[in-house]
């Protein structure tokens, strides 16, 4: 197995002038810092770059300075303050609302509107209960559709590493606004890769927690019938984890809940993992893997060996079934015509091909087509397959695969008229089975190009795994660091 890259080294500053979330709620406990000053930090950090990458398109600063003065009042007394308390933070433009807040997903029509949201998320709730301070909404894609941020309602989102480069999608402006060291974790969400892409175009730790992990509730049940979960990117194991202590737990009236863990996240994440299982995947059936995307697989399988893991080259058969995506596809573009009707009560009026981007309006009327007994029969269609892979985890406690069959595309590859279908299919083979399963899977910035582009690591455990995954992403992230590797445009401080 070939080493795991090190070329592509940094060419701005070192990561150490940004802490990490845990280590900014130490800042701000301990008194070394109020929330006040590591949020006007952030701002400025936001103000240096953000116009060259645009991962914020939405400054929320009033209302962050009103929440971090609350929390420099209650620093010392009774009052809970939460335990990322103090920490910039920024919302993705999607799903997670704040009553009277703007909502836009990505569209322009909305955007154009002046859309505020009517509710308030549960995962909101649990974000501020967290201490974490909002103070802007980021980029995404016409709502979160495709793996690359170019929404024509905002523009696109540009990759710290490279700003010809895509972010990848959905979450693509909360990945570039940690990656260029804006704020050391921003949310995100996955319904067919979208906080693993970005992470892994980015150079950021991004798990994608199992489903029934976090409540999509008041407004949702589920997302898009069980595909989509929410999380956070970050550039530390230990933030994620921590977060994720946060915001997994039932709320009333949610549908289903993943097993809660034995132990705390963090508690997991601080602990060496067992030898494990470890099957490779580098190859798919769908299409070609560039070298690139495969040395990283191969370079992580020998990192493992060498931490003690017994590796070898396997996968679940089923893994690429040619009826995928006919399934997934069909699921995704209902569940889109119902959030479409949402929208436009939202709006007060039907929405028309002008109001959506083009391959939106093409999803949407495909998902009016569909028959509700074909929608059910998709979704049986997906349980079932489901079961069919479920019997690989007897043997094994890890796949290991790429993210995308080839490193970050350049920005306008996938928004082409022509030929940007056939280059998503290209590039979207080893997230969305994952969506389908709803296990969970974290990507790993173990590689970079030798043109200095970061390419992600896929992980998957069996279900309700976190505990497995964030222990053994702990023992990588120590065996080769990567927090301190910065892209060219970082934020740095003044």
């Amino acid at each position: 197995m070939a080493e795991t890259s090190t070329t592509g080294a940094s060419s701005g500053e070192s990561g150490e002038d940004l802490p990490d979330g845990v280590a900014t709620a130490e800042l701000f406990a301990s008194g070394a810092a109020s929330a006040v000053e590591l949020l006007d930090e952030a701002i400025a950090r936001a103000d240096r770059v953000n116009p060259q990458i645009n991962a914020i398109i939405g400054r929320l600063d009033d209302s962050a300075h009103q929440t971090a003065q609350r929390l420099d009042a209650a620093r010392g007394t009774s009052e809970p303050v939460g335990s990322l308390a103090g920490v910039p933070f920024l919302t993705k433009d999607l799903t997670c609302t704040t009553d009277g807040q703007p909502y836009h997903a990505g569209n322009a029509a909305l955007k154009e509107a002046g859309h505020v949201a009517s509710s308030t998320a549960h995962l909101a709730t649990m974000f501020a209960e967290l201490g974490l301070v909002n103070f802007g909404r980021t980029n995404t894609p016409e709502f979160g559709l495709t793996i690359t941020t170019e929404p024509l309602a905002y523009g696109p989102t540009a990759n710290p590493w490279d700003t010809g480069h895509s972010t990848g999608g959905s979450s693509g402006g909360s990945a570039a606004a940690v990656a260029a060291g804006i704020v050391p974790i921003a949310h995100a969400n996955d319904g067919g890769g979208s906080i693993r892409v970005p992470a892994a175009n980015c150079g950021l730790f991004g798990l994608k927690p199992n489903r029934g992990r976090v409540s999509l509730g008041p407004d949702s049940g589920d997302g898009w019938a069980g595909l989509s979960v929410d999380g956070v990117v970050s550039r530390s194991v230990r933030d994620s984890a921590r977060v994720l202590d946060g915001i997994s737990r039932p709320w009333p009236g949610d549908p289903y809940w993943a097993p809660p863990p034995s132990d705390t996240f963090s508690d997991a994440a601080a602990r060496e993992p067992a030898s494990l299982r470890v099957g490779l995947c580098a190859h798919s059936a769908w299409g070609p893997v560039d070298p690139e995307c495969a040395q990283a697989v191969h370079g992580a399988g020998k990192l493992l060996e060498s931490l003690g893991h017994h590796v070898d080259y396997s996968a679940p058969d089923d893994l690429f079934h040619e009826e995928f995506f006919e399934h997934f596809r069909t699921i995704v573009a209902v569940c889109n015509v119902t959030s479409l009707a949402g929208y436009e009560a939202a709006l007060g009026r039907q929405m028309s091909r002008a109001d959506t981007e083009g391959d939106t309006w093409a999803l949407m009327q495909i998902g009016r087509e569909i028959s509700g007994a074909q929608y059910i029969a998709a979704v049986e269609w997906c349980h079932a397959w489901t079961r069919s892979l479920a019997g690989w985890w007897a043997d094994h406690d890890v796949l290991v695969s790429p993210i995308m069959a080839e490193p970050p595309p350049r920005l306008g590859e996938l928004r082409n008229p022509e030929t940007g279908r056939g280059r998503l299919n290209d590039l979207l083979q080893f997230t969305p089975q994952f969506n389908v399963t709803g296990q969970p899977a974290m990507s790993v910035p173990l590689h970079w190009t030798a043109a200095g582009l970061p390419v992600g690591v896929q992980f998957v455990g069996p279900h309700a795994s976190e505990e497995m995954l964030l222990s053994l992403a702990s023992q990588l992230e120590q065996a080769a660091p990567w927090a301190e590797r910065t892209p060219a445009l970082w934020a740095g401080s003044d």
